[in-house]
């Protein structure tokens, strides 16, 4: 069958990455993005960062300009409302009409896992995923205010460095025992919490959320410990819920998110999905993995696109992801889970250093904190049997190391 019609299913970094790739891969039929959003496609990573701290306006989030996207012919729908896709004739049903594609790109994504609040003023508990979102909450973040954080992941320490960075008062909830625990390791998410100490911030770990109410006098929010912590607001960042709802009313296989083969496709031909929705089977571990974050929708968005003009490519590379945090850059690449070991390569006192992690001989994550040159030579590293020695020395260049195993 040929493609002369594709239609995305949402409308940000996914949809607009594989329009992108289409048109630079030569298709020259019809594309059509379907957003939820008043907003075109813009940029999710610096609305916690850049954009929250008031560095950046709406126009620097865009990801195709105005220009582009009438020199390529690209047809954004916003405020669009998709219910379900017809996988028997390919129309895309929506609140008011429909659309007959060839091909199908669901990029669905996510959104925020919800706190339950009660009272008059449940507005003051924030959430940040859109635009929206975001420029409600930069309004509440003014010098001398307070700001409750419910969630130590990397979305709420990003908020927690903005928010200090603007005078507010900030304290961090976290269940867990160790920020960041769960991803980075006991160990190196103590680092990560006395970055964030250092910054100000009033940290309660090992303590979940009981009760949130809300009144003219604030947020006051009751831990699992007994413990009260009063703000002028909240924001809530425990992760996010995909959003399935589509695909499941179309008939598509949903297991923890739409499950999709190694190059995006799902259980019905011509329709595909990509991004924080999708559950993609990565040849890499044996299973289906669903990842969230900016450089996975990239990659995975770019497949898709390949895969719509026959040209079936792979990007099954470690999980790889980076944070901004006052003014430090934190990378991380690989699984910690499994590891048993781990080496220090750098100075943690002067906070640049990067940490190994191993499972016997074999690498299988690294972080590094102002040390981004290192993370891009662990990421081809691992999964490889490596020299713990070697990984330490700061005399010894890890390109080489890499490029000795590749010749071995």
């Amino acid at each position: 069958m040929t493609i002369r019609t594709v239609v995305t299913v949402g409308a940000g970094q996914v949809a607009a990455v594989a329009a992108r790739t289409l048109r630079r891969r030569g298709f020259d039929g019809r594309i059509i993005l379907l957003g939820d959003e008043l907003h075109a496609p813009y940029q999710r990573p610096p609305l916690s960062k850049e954009f929250l701290a008031g560095r950046e306006g709406v126009d620097s989030l865009a990801l195709l300009t105005p220009k582009w996207l009438e020199t390529n012919d690209i047809d954004i729908r916003t405020g669009v409302a998709v219910r379900r896709v017809d996988t028997a004739t390919g129309t895309v049903e929506f609140d008011g009409g429909s659309i007959a594609a060839d091909a199908v790109v669901l990029a669905t994504g996510g959104r925020p896992r919800a706190v339950p609040a009660t009272g008059t003023r449940t507005d003051l508990v924030h959430y940040l995923r859109t635009l929206d979102d975001a420029q409600a909450l930069a309004a509440r973040l003014t010098p001398n205010s307070s700001l409750a954080i419910v969630g130590g992941g990397f979305i709420g320490l990003e908020i927690a460095a903005t928010a200090r960075s603007l005078g507010v008062n900030v304290t961090v909830i976290e269940q867990s025992e160790h920020l960041l625990g769960n991803v980075l390791g006991r160990q190196v998410g103590g680092y990560c919490a006395d970055l964030h100490r250092r910054g100000g911030v009033d940290l309660r770990t090992g303590t979940g959320v009981s009760a949130v109410d809300t009144s003219d006098r604030g947020v006051r929010i009751t831990t699992t410990t007994g413990d009260v912590v009063e703000a002028d607001a909240a924001v809530v960042g425990i992760g996010i819920i995909p959003n399935v709802e589509v695909a499941a009313t179309s008939g598509l296989a949903v297991d923890g998110g739409i499950v999709v083969d190694a190059v995006g496709r799902t259980s019905v031909p011509h329709v595909y999905a990509a991004g924080d929705v999708a559950s993609r089977y990565s040849p890499r571990v044996g299973r289906h993995i669903r990842v969230e974050h900016f450089d996975n929708a990239n990659r995975q968005a770019g497949v898709v696109a390949n895969a719509l003009v026959g040209r079936d490519t792979l990007s099954d590379d470690p999980h790889w992801f980076w944070s901004d945090q006052y003014d430090t850059n934190i990378q991380f690449a690989g699984t910690a889970s499994g590891a048993t070991d781990f080496v220090v390569r750098g100075d943690i006192d002067t906070g640049e250093f990067s940490v190994f992690y191993l499972a016997g001989e074999t690498l299988t994550a690294a972080f590094a904190m102002d040390r981004g040159e290192d993370i891009m030579a662990a990421r081809e590293l691992v999964g490889k049997r490596v020299d713990a020695a070697l990984l330490g020395d700061e005399d010894a260049d890890l390109w080489e190391m890499y490029e000795e195993l590749e010749q071995a």
